[in-house]
């Protein structure tokens, strides 16, 4: 990419990292979340500022919120496991429970040392998944806390980075595409090794004499409807009117938004499950050929 079209970038991109820095809030793990496994491998620590996973040899260890939402924008900021990261997944996603479970994912597939991390994002709704786009980030991940967000309401599920939106998922079932829109999800995140598979297909082993990895959270934000005893903390067709900020539940890419999205899958997507041909020999998925 020339440099002419990185300023033109970057110039786009400093209102929304200024906006984003601004709307940044302060959140307590303590109260949102429990660490769920990895035997004292996962720390709250900074009175509850910041979370802290691990993974060695013996375990990995993952968290996931108390809440459940069935709608929402969801912010966390994370600093990835720095250096020779091969071999091991950091996953931040949103998902159900049960055999036709819907989850929106954030993967992290680690590298070695100087070679770029993937961002790995998948959509699976109603139990099916198979919808897997990745991408090069246009930073260092490790070097400090960045924010990945989800914002999934009725119509589409976009994922931002830094406020950035690299990828939408529109609501295309009037063309016989499920979509997640009826089963609350819980947040998620865990770090564990997936060397059979994670860095250039397996090819590179996770080198055991860098552990303990460690991945860090803070600054997590949810304006979200949350799913309790059976019933939504919204109304039945908007978000709650308790909530300080209900421009999500209608959001969608404006002009400026679709430039960043262009931009991003242009110079920086490595693979688009809606262009392998290869692997959907019967015809690429309804999704993929509808405008």
């Amino acid at each position: 990419m020339g440099s002419s079209s990185t300023f033109n970038f970057t110039i786009l991109l400093l209102p929304l990292i200024v906006g984003s820095l601004m709307a940044a809030s302060a959140s307590n793990f303590n109260q949102d979340f429990d660490i769920t496994w990895g035997d004292g491998r996962g720390k709250i620590i900074n009175n509850g500022e910041v979370l802290t996973l691990n993974l060695d040899k013996a375990s990995g260890s993952g968290f996931q919120s108390r809440n459940e939402y069935l709608y929402g924008k969801i912010d966390m900021q994370l600093k990835l496991v720095p250096g020779n990261s091969a071999g091991t997944v950091t996953a931040y996603y949103l998902s159900s429970k049960g055999s036709n479970w819907d989850e929106i994912d954030f993967e992290f597939l680690g590298n070695l040392s100087g070679d770029p991390y993937i961002l790995h994002t998948n959509v699976f709704s109603q139990g099916k998944g198979n919808r897997e786009q990745q991408f090069y980030l246009w930073f260092d991940p490790t070097a400090d806390f960045h924010t990945y967000s989800i914002l999934w309401n009725p119509q589409r599920i976009i994922f931002s980075v830094d406020g950035t939106p690299i990828r939408e998922f529109k609501n295309m079932e009037s063309k016989g595409v499920p979509f997640p829109k009826n089963q609350p999800m819980r947040i998620y995140s865990s770090l564990w090794n997936a060397d059979d598979w994670a860095t250039r297909g397996g090819l590179v082993k996770t080198d055991w004499s860098q552990a303990p990895f460690t991945a860090s959270y803070r600054n997590f934000k949810a304006d979200a409807c949350v799913w309790s005893n059976g019933a939504s903390s919204c109304k039945s067709n908007s978000p709650s009117s308790a909530s300080n900020n209900n421009a999500w539940f209608s959001q969608e890419l404006d002009s400026t938004s679709q430039q960043r999205l262009q931009w991003v899958q242009k110079n920086y997507m490595i693979y688009n499950y809606c262009t392998d041909a290869k692997r959907f020999p019967q015809g690429l998925p309804t999704e993929c050929t509808m405008s």
